[in-house]
């Protein structure tokens, strides 16, 4: 512990809304990036939790369907400040988002291609990367304490990246290796764990040795009642859509189709998203294959969860088939965008609040632990994949799976991405201004080349 510190007052839940949806704007990079600004605001600067107990939520929320960065913040968020908390975080992380999307997909629509849009869009894409790229440094420094632990997190890369293993299996095949690795050699794993609060830290609000607060502990009646509000919640809202829109309405199949993806997402919305796309341009026809394709790269470039594209795809839908009469296109579509993330995160949420108190009641069990800390070393490596995959689409735009490296490198995107990567581990500089000086870079450029 750090000598003389004490531990930082608890926040009002004021400063924790101010907090959560300042996060919303700024949750650039995908998951790997959303969850490297949690950390370094969260353990690193504010101190509200501990190293440990931040990378123990992280690892529940892995396993789940879903976006585990917004069912972090809803996690640390619900430890915070109980149920309250949690939906606050949560919904402040998609928020923004959505708000953003549903102004840029209007734009889209209305306008078409944005040149300035594109260009600040240009510049931020490697940042992203360098994002990427300065969590897995920082993440593993601290996850990898033990060659075996190296040695998953290489095997986890090498799973996805050289024999494209699905990602559910890797995270399977983790969590079975510390299984089987904390009955043969639970000092490796113990230690691991306790290896991320060793050494000087200052203390933390949420500590390693704090006791589970009251409103977190589990119960049974409160675990059926959780259960029984978000079932309620969900046939409510999607029989009112029913009775409005029909039962084959636009909307209604919307809400339906959207929580079916929301329950597939195992191994983050790369994995589902082909079935969205398949699904939005084939079965439903909300959108055209050159649409979806607009609409990932918006996601991608956009705050928040790159499964919030569901938000494009909703709104396109809505615009498209106008159910609301041809004058009403931007409501229809802002409707659309609010019903694909209604029925896409409201699962999460049930996820966090009902089975966290579960998760925080075991966390110093080790035939769960163990596994868990398999599951961190092995998100070492996932993350490391990510930022390859992203590099090699930003760095040589022109490759293609049948020529990985046509055309030349983009120097631009390398020095812009090597820039952003030095300031964030070696300068420590943060998440906010690294995006904004990107978005600033790309905007010059533009103006340049004019």
């Amino acid at each position: 512990m750090g000598a003389g510190v004490s531990a930082p007052a608890p926040p009002t839940f004021k400063e924790a809304l101010r907090f959560w949806l300042k996060l919303g704007f700024v949750s650039f990079g995908g998951p790997a990036g959303q969850i490297a600004i949690m950390h370094r605001e969260l353990v690193e600067r504010y101190r509200w939790i501990s190293e440990r107990r931040f990378l123990h939520a992280l690892n529940y929320c892995m396993v789940l369907p879903g976006p585990e960065a917004q069912q972090l913040a809803t996690y640390i968020g619900w430890l915070l400040h109980g149920v309250r908390g949690g939906i606050a975080a949560g919904a402040l992380f998609v928020l923004p988002s959505l708000g953003i999307l549903v102004a840029l997909s209007w734009i889209y629509m209305r306008f078409g291609s944005v040149p300035v849009i594109a260009a600040v869009l240009y510049a931020v894409k490697p940042a992203v990367v360098a994002i990427v790229l300065a969590a897995a440094w920082r993440i593993g420094k601290r996850a990898l304490p033990h060659p075996l632990l190296w040695a998953i997190a290489a095997a986890a890369f090498a799973a996805l990246f050289v024999f494209d293993v699905p990602f559910p299996l890797v995270i399977l095949g983790a969590a079975v290796t510390g299984f089987v690795g904390g009955r043969a050699a639970p000092q490796v794993f113990r230690s691991a764990g306790h290896a991320l609060a060793a050494g000087a830290h200052e203390p933390a609000l949420i500590d390693d040795d704090t006791p589970t607060p009251a409103h977190a502990r589990h119960s049974s009646s409160r675990l059926a009642a959780t259960i029984a509000f978000f079932v309620i919640l969900w046939t409510g809202v999607l029989a009112l859509l029913a009775a409005r829109f029909g039962l084959h309405g636009d909307f209604t199949v919307m809400g339906w189709f959207f929580t079916k993806a929301a329950l597939l997402t195992f191994g983050g919305a790369y994995a589902v998203l082909p079935y969205v796309f398949e699904a939005a341009v084939d079965t439903y026809a909300w959108a055209t294959a050159s649409q979806m394709i607009d609409g990932l790269a918006l996601g991608e470039t956009t705050p928040g969860p790159l499964i919030m594209v569901v938000a494009f795809v909703g709104f396109v839908g809505g615009w498209a088939h106008a159910p609301l009469g041809p004058g009403a296109l931007a409501l229809a579509g802002t409707l659309g965008a609010c019903v694909a993330t209604f029925f896409t995160f409201l699962p999460s949420f049930l996820f966090i609040l009902a089975g966290a108190p579960l998760i925080e009641h075991t966390r110093d069990d080790l035939k769960l632990t163990a596994p868990l800390t398999a599951i961190t070393a092995a998100v070492v490596g996932v993350i490391v994949n990510l930022g390859v995959f992203l590099a090699w689409h930003v760095f040589w735009p022109a490759a293609s799976p049948q020529a990985p490296f046509a055309g030349r490198i983009d120097v631009v995107a390398l020095a812009i991405a090597a820039i952003a990567f030095g300031a964030m581990v070696w300068r420590r500089v943060g998440v906010i201004p690294v995006v904004a000086a990107a978005a600033a870079t790309g905007l010059v450029l533009w103006a340049i080349a004019r």
